[in-house]
């Protein structure tokens, strides 16, 4: 009876399991469709549209000779203007143009007395100038390619900018000040200052760069046109600068 009832029950079991079928049937997902934004349809109104743009840095001038050796904090003061034109396709991507100043403070260690227009040469073992610097200034129109992250928000923004600044010299002048002998010791407290843009290139050409974050960022500017003239014996320098950029641009 035993034997009978288990044989029944495994009857059973091994009926019910042929019995069930298993729906392993995969449900086909229809593709989820991104809709490319249209560019060309961005709303630029509320977009922060600041004309200015001010650049404050460090400036140095490159292959400068042996015989020069700049000390100090040199510094540059940049002040411009500026238009910014969209492309309408993309406005992600934009040109700025305008106009502005850049005027840079150079200064050198132990230059010779008397000062002269450009820094003559190392003089630490006899009369020399405590103080010593050359400023140049400069009209400056910068030109830029841009291109923002987000173009209706530009004041949050990342932006990326390279472009280039064509400048005509103003004004050049070299100033001395304190002469102190070998021993540097002061012989005379007076302050020397030549002005005159005959040795200097009048025209300038500089490639520059920029990354910015809303309205804070940092530039970089390298003058690919030397800063002397080779005329008169003075040394091929390419001013270079780089440092803090504040616009909205």
């Amino acid at each position: 009876m035993k034997k009978l009832l288990f044989s029944v029950a495994a009857l059973i079991v091994f009926t019910t399991a042929f019995s069930q079928k298993t729906d392993t049937t995969i449900k086909a997902t229809a593709p989820v469709e991104t809709k490319k934004k249209d560019w060309s349809k961005v709303d630029l109104s509320h977009r922060a549209n600041d004309h200015f743009m001010v650049q404050i840095g460090y400036a140095g001038w490159a292959e400068i000779p042996d015989t020069l050796e700049i000390g100090g904090i040199p510094r540059t003061f940049n002040f411009y203007f500026l238009y910014d034109f969209p492309f309408k396709t993309d406005p992600r991507l934009s040109v700025g143009a305008g106009l502005g100043i850049g005027c840079s403070n150079v200064y050198f260690k132990n230059q010779a007395a008397p000062v002269a227009a450009t820094p003559r040469q190392d003089a630490s073992g006899g009369n020399h100038f405590k103080k010593y610097k050359v400023v140049n200034t400069y009209l400056e129109i910068p030109l830029e390619l841009r291109f923002a992250l987000d173009p209706e928000n530009t004041n949050k923004s990342w932006k990326f900018a390279v472009g280039t600044k064509v400048g005509a010299m103003l004004s050049a002048y070299a100033k001395g000040k304190n002469v102190e002998n070998g021993t540097n010791q002061s012989v005379d407290n007076s302050i020397y200052k030549v002005s005159g843009k005959g040795y200097y290139n009048s025209i300038k050409l500089a490639a520059t760069i920029r990354v910015s974050k809303g309205p804070i960022g940092v530039y970089g500017q390298y003058q690919l046109t030397s800063l002397m003239k080779g005329s008169y014996g003075l040394p091929a320098v390419y001013p270079f600068e780089f440092g803090i950029c504040l616009s909205g641009l």
